[in-house]
């Protein structure tokens, strides 16, 4: 049985296996997110890595998860606005679990809405939440809701 494989617009980061997809706008932030995500400690397992900046790969595997990739031209890559594309340490893959969609911070939820949005991305559905890139928090942020999302699944 052939999986289902889409290439998306977005940047994909992992806090140890785990993944979360960034998707946003040119200029949106997703990069920088991603930057200053992978600067996080990591503890244990849990350490916060890039799998691909720009383009993934999400493939639909037969137990019904996702596994998101680097396309090969792009792999341990990513860009810097003003240094240009810099290679940096990256993950082969990770179980995508979540959807982050940039926002400006008026358009994020004060409280997580009632019935979770879902965005479904080859053919499997997955938890989507809203950040604003650019407030100090949001690498810590990102984090936690890779927590919550599967906590126990997270070493």
């Amino acid at each position: 049985m052939k999986q289902a494989r889409e290439l998306v617009h977005g940047t994909c980061v992992a806090l140890g296996r785990l993944g979360v997809l960034l998707r946003g706008g040119a200029g949106s932030g997703k990069s920088d997110l991603a930057l200053r995500f992978m600067a996080l400690p990591g503890e244990g397992a849990l350490c916060p890595g890039l799998v691909a900046d720009d383009q993934v790969y999400v493939s639909a595997n037969p137990d019904g998860t996702l596994t998101a990739s680097a396309p090969p031209t792009i792999a341990g890559k990513i860009e810097v606005r003003g240094l240009g594309i810099m290679p940096v340490p990256f993950l082969p893959e990770a179980e995508l679990v979540l959807v982050c969609d940039l926002v400006g911070g008026k358009d994020v939820p004060r409280m997580p809405p009632e019935s979770e949005k879902a965005t479904v991305l080859a053919g499997v559905p997955l938890p989507t939440l809203r950040l604003a890139p650019f407030e100090a928090s949001a690498p810590l942020k990102l984090k936690m809701a890779l927590l919550r999302v599967t906590p126990d699944n997270a070493n």
